[in-house]
């Protein structure tokens, strides 16, 4: 397991910067890396996709529903997704298993953002396979590093 990976599994807020193989040397590897946020309210949506494109390597796309966010995650195919772990319908690990089952979505790592940050919590959310657990309220301004964090060891979309 590498570093990146250790730190993906743990609270995110304090996460370091990613590797220079990740955004400082392009010529090594394509840098774009395509982000689906899931998130029904749209005040948070709107500051998350704000602070994930304060990194000019990411794209954002957001949805604000299950349906949809199902049907983007399978089509568009982002290098990670981004969901709230309370949504209404169906909860975080619930679309969680969904992504699992299919065979299109079944390997996209995600994190989930709650603000039940609790130690119990995130081992939960461990357990069901997140890549990583993000704390509400989270800092805007390192959002795109702790996420980029838990890309650094799978390669960016093409």
């Amino acid at each position: 397991m590498t570093a990146c990976q250790v730190s993906c599994t743990k609270n995110l807020s304090d996460a370091p910067a990613p590797p220079a193989s990740i955004s400082d040397n392009p010529g090594d590897q394509m840098s774009s890396y395509r982000v689906l946020h899931v998130e029904d309210e749209p005040d948070i949506r709107k500051v998350v996709k704000i602070s994930l494109l304060l990194d000019p390597d990411i794209t954002v796309k957001s949805c604000d529903d299950v349906a949809h966010a199902l049907t983007e995650a399978a089509e568009w195919q982002p290098d990670i997704i981004l969901m709230d772990a309370v949504m209404p319908v169906m909860d975080g690990p619930e679309i969680l298993a969904h992504l699992r089952g299919d065979k299109r979505t079944a390997r996209i790592p995600v994190i989930f953002m709650t603000a039940r940050a609790q130690e119990s919590e995130i081992e939960r959310f461990r357990a069901l396979g997140a890549a990583g657990v993000i704390a509400k309220p989270f800092d805007p301004i390192t959002l795109a590093r702790s996420v980029r964090a838990c890309l650094c060891s799978r390669p960016p979309a093409a």
